[in-house]
């Protein structure tokens, strides 16, 4: 059996409350990327580049922040770089403070 391919994968971080469907939407007009699996619990956004972003919000009366995972299957370097593209079209967008979490590898 194939072991499943390596996820790079990079994290934003935003201090603000919205909900999954407005995320999804403002991501993927940002990022001129596709909102796929719309309407089902695995909804992502998927950029140009290749990589995909999932978005984590806040379960009721939990406090921010909004996560946005940016995976890629290409490289760290790849991951975090789609990242930054991203917070910054992100910011530009909504004019939200985003900050860009360390690296980290997930099997």
């Amino acid at each position: 059996m194939d072991a499943a391919p390596t996820a790079y994968v990079a994290t934003l971080v935003a201090d603000t409350a919205t909900t999954k469907l407005d995320a999804l939407t403002i991501v993927a007009s940002a990022a001129g990327g596709v909102i796929t699996d719309a309407g089902t619990p695995r909804a992502a956004v998927a950029l140009p580049s290749g990589a995909r972003t999932v978005i984590e919000i806040p379960k009721f009366g939990e406090p921010p922040p909004l996560t946005i995972d940016v995976f890629s299957s290409e490289s760290r370097a790849a991951a975090r770089s789609q990242a930054e593209a991203l917070r910054e079209a992100i910011a530009a967008a909504t004019g939200w403070e985003v900050r860009v979490l360390p690296d980290r590898l997930r099997v």
